[in-house]
Formats: structure tokens, sequence, C-alpha cells
């Protein structure tokens, strides 16, 4: 008879998350549906001096309010998280990221600096609630039972709780035997964002001139 060999277990993998802040979302859309509602009306209606600084006034307003609304993202696999500011996008091995951190935004320390995270935005007004939350509970003032009891942990701010688990994925990298090792993160330049920016910028400067 032959002896085999014990199988090797497969790692195991885990989607990946995705982070957005949804308040810039709807603030993005808003500004955009005004700004559009605005510029439609002056191309309807305006002259061409008109039509043209609303022309250039949306190669300028769209661009800029996408990127700080819409754009932002953050998101963590097995391998790599990958950080989408308003105009770049970091792509961080996890062999690369030294720690995670959240005091008035949310940043990411590498071993070459450090990157915020547009889409995590700390909120003081949460970490003030929920540590209002965790005084009554320490003080036993939190029922036990009744419609308010406690059934467990007080809640935490979101930013933290997104650390929390950025930070766990980390250690599950790093942890794994197939884990990449120490790499440079990759920036890229949202070229598509930048360029009709500045060309809305500059047409919009030459039409208030005239």
């Amino acid at each position: 008879m032959t002896s085999q060999e014990p199988a090797t277990p497969t790692p195991q993998r885990y989607a990946e998350r995705t982070y957005r802040s949804p308040a810039a979302l709807v603030g993005g859309i808003l500004l955009l549906l005004l700004g559009l509602w605005l510029a439609g009306d002056a191309l309807l209606r305006g002259d061409t001096h008109t039509r043209l600084t609303a022309v250039c006034a949306l190669l300028l307003g769209v661009p800029l309010v996408t990127a700080y609304t819409l754009r932002p993202l953050v998101r963590a696999g097995d391998d790599r998280l990958t950080v989408r500011n308003p105009f770049r996008t970091i792509t961080l091995p996890w062999g690369a990221v030294e720690g995670l951190r959240a005091s008035f935004s949310t940043e990411v320390f590498t071993t070459t600096g450090k990157y915020q995270m547009w889409a995590i935005p700390v909120s003081l007004r949460q970490r003030k609630k929920a540590g209002r939350q965790t005084m009554r509970g320490a003080d036993g003032t939190r029922p036990r039972f009744g419609p308010n009891a406690d059934a467990g942990p007080p809640p935490r701010a979101v930013a933290d709780q997104a650390l929390d688990e950025l930070r766990d994925l980390k250690e599950q990298a790093d942890r794994r035997a197939d884990a990449p090792g120490p790499a440079e993160p990759v920036v890229r330049w949202a070229y598509g964002v930048i360029a009709p920016a500045v060309v809305g910028a500059i047409g919009l400067a030459v039409m208030i001139a005239v």
C-alpha cells in the first residue's frame, strides 16, 4: 500500500470590503444636480458669452465635485489595500502597510510615508456619542433588560469600526504563508479628473476677464 500525504489546506480567502462615505455620495449627487440645473438654464436662455461661461464652469465644477464626493473609496482584500482619493489612487500591498490611525482623519502609514483615506471620514460627534454610551455602560446605568437593554458592547464610531476591520485584514494577511512580502506603494494620478478641471479653470478665467 502506498501512503498518501495529507492535502495541504487551502488558505481561506475573503471577499473584498469596500468603504465609502454615504453623506459624501448624497451631497455630491445633490451638488451635481444643482450645477446641471443652473448650467442648463444658462445654456438654454443665455447669450453666447453666458453659454461659454456655463460650459467652462461645468468643466471645472463637475470633476471637482465628483473627485471630492463620489470618487473617494477604500477597498481592502486579502493581498492589498486600495485607497482612491480625489486626485490619485494608492495601491498598498499589506506588506507595505505599517499602521492605521484615525485621529482627525483616517491615515495609513507605509514604509515611505502616510496617506489619508478620504472615503473613511472621522466624525468627532460620533465619537462623543459612543463615548457617552460607553460611560453609561461602565457606571451601570444601562439596563440589562427591556427596550434599552445592554445587548452587547457599546457602539463605536464608523471610522473606528472600519479601522478595526482593516487591522484584522492586515493581521490575517501577515499570518498567511503565501502572503506577498513588503513592496512599494503604487501611486496613480487621476488625470481624467485633473485635465478637464484645469481646462475649465483656464476657460472660466478667460471668460471672466473678457
